[in-house]
């Protein structure tokens, strides 16, 4: 199985968290204990899922922690068009972050499409 930090997706979802930082530090002070939490919550649950269903060894147990790390995309993906309809995000910034949450998330699918169909799983 190699070492979860070879994983592209862990990789890019990793990056991710710091752009989600980044982007959150410019949310309205009022933000800090809800959504701008929220955002990096989510954010955060992607890789660290990934590198807990890896580390566990278990092609079941991973299948698992992939499929939250999946639900924590589409988790993002809300939490993105809500500080978007808030105006917390520019239009630019909230294409550019959704892009980047959608390419993980098909990353994230394309994994647990092979490991669904390989023998065992």
């Amino acid at each position: 199985m190699g070492n979860y930090k070879e994983l592209l997706v862990w990789q890019k979802s990793v990056d991710f968290v710091t752009e989600i930082y980044t982007c959150t530090k410019s949310f309205p002070k009022e933000e800090l204990y809800s959504l701008t939490s929220q955002i990096r919550r989510s954010s955060i649950s992607i890789p660290s899922n990934i590198a807990e269903g890896h580390s566990r060894r278990s092609t079941l147990d991973y299948l698992q922690f992939l499929k939250i790390s999946r639900g924590s995309c589409a988790e993002m993906e809300t939490q993105l068009i809500i500080a978007r309809n808030l105006n917390y995000l520019n239009p630019e910034e909230f294409e550019k972050l959704s892009g980047k949450t959608s390419e993980i998330s098909k990353m994230l699918n394309a994994i647990i499409t092979k490991l669904q169909s390989s023998p065992n799983p």
